[in-house]
């Protein structure tokens, strides 16, 4: 089974950071890590885990929040 962004944020655990730099080092890797094992389509496997129970509405909005201010930390 190809890598999915629930496995990658720790199967609906929201990743906590710790420290001023903490756990963003690791969180870069296992992105990057993740980034280069990913087969598919994001937007597919997103609506299929919606579909399936795996994750709610609103831990998909935490998600994109989430990747909002990750996106904004690595630019």
């Amino acid at each position: 089974m190809a890598n999915s962004v629930y496995n990658m944020l720790g199967g609906g655990n929201r990743p906590q950071m710790g420290g001023p730099f903490g756990n963003m080092l690791q969180m870069v890797q296992k992105f990057n890590q993740f980034k280069q094992t990913f087969q598919g389509d994001p937007q597919q496997q997103i609506q299929q885990m919606l579909n399936s129970g795996k994750i709610s509405q609103a831990q998909l909005n935490q998600y994109v929040e989430l990747a909002k201010q990750f996106q904004s930390f690595i630019k």
